[in-house]
Formats: C-alpha cells, sequence, structure tokens
C-alpha cells in the first residue's frame, strides 16, 4: 500500500440524515466504532490526510484526532461539501466517500486510486446495474472542482449529472453491493446483519 501524497480523503458526513432519522455517522456497523470514524481510519492509510466534512454542530461529537472541515453553505446538497474542501486547499484532488456506504472495504479503496485516470476530470465507480457515477465513491482532481462550482452557478446542484456530463473514467466494482448506500433504519439493519455473517 502506496500512501498518495497528491490526494486528500474526504468523508461526507454533514448531510441532516432525514431518511434515517439519526445521524448516519454515529451509527455503527464495526463493533461499537462508529461508521464515521471506521472510514476515516480507512482513508488515513491511504490518502496524505483525511478530513470529516461536517457541519458546525457535529465537531463537538468527532473523536481527538479527527481532522474536520466544516461546511461553507454556500450550496445545497452533498456538492456543499466536496466544495468547502475544495475551498481550503484548491490544488488537491480528493477521494469523496459517503459516510452512509457500510461495505466498502480497503479493497475498494485501492482498487479505486490503482484505476485513477489524472487526465480525466474524476474517476468514479458505478454499478453493473445503474452504469451512472456514484460522485460520493469518486476522486475529484482539482479541475473537476472548479468545473462543477461553475455548474452550480449555473443553476445545477446534482452532482451525478454533472459528472455524466463531463470526460470521466469510470470502473465497476468487484460486486455491486461494495456501492450499497443505507439509507433507511431497515438498509441499516440489513447491511449490519450481512457484515455479522462474513
Amino acid at each position: 500500500m502506496i500512501l498518495k501524497d497528491d490526494i486528500y480523503g474526504l468523508i461526507l458526513a454533514g448531510g441532516k440524515s432525514s431518511r434515517m432519522q439519526t445521524d448516519k455517522g454515529e451509527l455503527q456497523y464495526h463493533a461499537t466504532m462508529s461508521q464515521r470514524t471506521f472510514l476515516y481510519k480507512m482513508l488515513e492509510k491511504f490518502c496524505a490526510k483525511t478530513f470529516i466534512s461536517c457541519r458546525k454542530d457535529q465537531v463537538e461529537n468527532l473523536l481527538p484526532g479527527e481532522a474536520s472541515i466544516v461546511d461553507e453553505n454556500m450550496y445545497g446538497g452533498p456538492l456543499n461539501g466536496i466544495l468547502s474542501a475544495h475551498h481550503r486547499f484548491p490544488q488537491m484532488a480528493w477521494l469523496v466517500l459517503a459516510v452512509d456506504l457500510p461495505h466498502i472495504t480497503d479493497k475498494t479503496i485501492q482498487v479505486l486510486l490503482d484505476e485513477r485516470d489524472t487526465l480525466k476530470i474524476a474517476t468514479a465507480y458505478t454499478t453493473q446495474t445503474s452504469q451512472m457515477p456514484e460522485p460520493l465513491i469518486a476522486i475529484w482532481e482539482p479541475v473537476s472542482l472548479a468545473e462543477a462550482e461553475k455548474y452550480i452557478h449555473a443553476g445545477n446542484y446534482c452532482p451525478r449529472k454533472f459528472l455524466t456530463s463531463q470526460d470521466i473514467k469510470m470502473i465497476f466494482p468487484e460486486n455491486d453491493l461494495e456501492l450499497f448506500n443505507a439509507n433507511f433504519y431497515t438498509d441499516y439493519v440489513q447491511a449490519k446483519n450481512r457484515l455479522a455473517a462474513t
């Protein structure tokens, strides 16, 4: 495993989690460790620096040593967190990971890094089912974030639609389940049961 010195990791954990009705980052899939901390420790192994993208009111819940970037709230949706990080370190590429992905493994991240194409504006996972880029498990190159800002200023907010309009590289996981995101409590229970059975 080679640490990438030109890429920072970002755990997107600032959403309101209205469908889950609890902070998704606080959920525990792996023993007593929160999902937010689990993913933070995972990305620390691969990225030069790792940050948790969060709201101001969430900072007090972070563990000592967990670096954060507070959402600037200039935009809506997940691009808010990604662009807040870009404004802080505009020269860096970002490996972005949503906090609600319970089946992500070290291998998932390693493959994403190995398949990264710096000549494209982003490298993103996609499922065999959707054939659409997953913007919240992707590497965003610096130029892509500058372009995303223009996209927002034109009145658009969907990161997936942005990526589909750009020259990106898409890769497939070994199993689509790796990209499963837990939006509802029933999703959380199902994912936890699957992980317990492995």
